[in-house]
C-alpha cells in the first residue's frame, strides 16, 4: 500500500510571507510542497515562476511538486529543474507530443507527472502510464482557488488506481481541488495516495494539527 502524503499547496499561503509559510508547513508536519504554476493562457491566472521557486527552495528540505498549468511545458522544463523542482507535472490537454515531453523530466533528473483536467478520461493516459511515477487528476476546473470537489472524479481515480496496477503499481495518483476532511476518505478508499490541501491547510491556524487531521481521515495509521 502506497504512504498518504499530504502536499498543502503555496498558492493558498500568505504571498507577503512565503518563506515562513514554507518553514511553517515543514514543521507542521507536510509531506510534500505543492507548487501551482500557471500562465494566463491554459488557466486564467498567473503566478510563480522559476526564479520564486528558486527563491523559495532553501526554505524547505521537502520535496517540490511542481504542477505546470502552462501552454508549451517543454520549452520551461529545463527552467524548473534548475530552480529545484524535484516532481515536475504536465497537463495531457496541453501536449501533443507528451510521450517525448515526460522523457525530457526524466532526462532532468526530475519525478514525471502528468495532470488530468476533470472532463479528461483516465484512459488517455494508459500508453504513457509506464513512464510516469505520478498521476494528478484534478478534482475541479484548474485556475482558482477554492473550488467545491467534482464527485464524478472519485470514479476516474478508481479507474486509473486499476490501470496503475496492471501498468505501473507504484505509481503516486495525486488528486487537488477541494480536498479536506469531508472530501479525502472517500476519494482515498478510490486510490488516491497524495492529496494537495490548500485552504484546508492555510486557511486554519494551527497547520499541525489541519495536517495531521487530513492524513488520520485519509485513514494513515499512526
Amino acid at each position: 500500500m502506497l504512504p498518504i502524503r499530504i502536499a498543502p499547496s503555496i498558492l493558498s499561503a500568505d504571498f507577503a510571507r512565503l518563506g515562513d509559510e514554507l518553514r511553517a508547513i515543514t514543521t507542521a508536519g507536510a509531506d510534500w510542497i505543492h507548487v501551482d504554476v500557471m500562465d494566463g493562457r491554459f488557466v486564467p491566472n498567473l503566478t510563480l515562476g522559476p526564479p520564486i521557486i528558486k527563491a523559495l527552495r532553501p526554505h524547505s528540505a521537502l520535496p517540490f511538486d511542481v504542477h505546470l498549468m502552462i501552454v508549451e511545458p517543454e520549452r520551461s522544463l529545463a527552467d524548473f529543474a534548475k530552480a529545484g523542482a524535484t516532481t515536475i507535472t504536465v497537463h495531457q490537454e496541453v501536449s501533443p507530443h507528451l510521450h517525448r515531453t515526460l522523457s525530457q523530466i526524466r532526462e532532468l533528473g526530475c519525478r514525471v507527472g502528468v495532470s488530468i483536467n476533470p472532463s479528461t478520461p483516465a484512459e488517455t493516459l494508459e500508453y504513457v502510464l509506464p513512464l510516469c511515477d505520478l498521476v494528478l487528476v484534478m478534482t475541479v476546473n484548474p485556475g482558482f482557488g477554492g473550488q467545491r470537489f467534482i464527485p464524478a472524479c472519485i470514479d476516474k481515480v478508481k479507474r486509473l488506481r486499476a490501470l496503475a496496477n496492471k501498468l505501473q503499481p507504484s505509481l503516486d495518483i495525486e488528486v487537488d481541488g477541494g480536498i479536506n476532511k469531508d472530501t479525502i476518505g472517500e476519494i482515498a478508499r478510490a486510490g488516491a495516495n497524495v492529496f494537495v490541501a490548500g485552504s484546508a491547510v492555510f486557511g486554519e491556524r494551527d497547520y499541525g494539527k489541519a495536517i495531521a487531521e487530513l492524513r488520520a481521515a485519509a485513514g494513515a495509521k499512526a
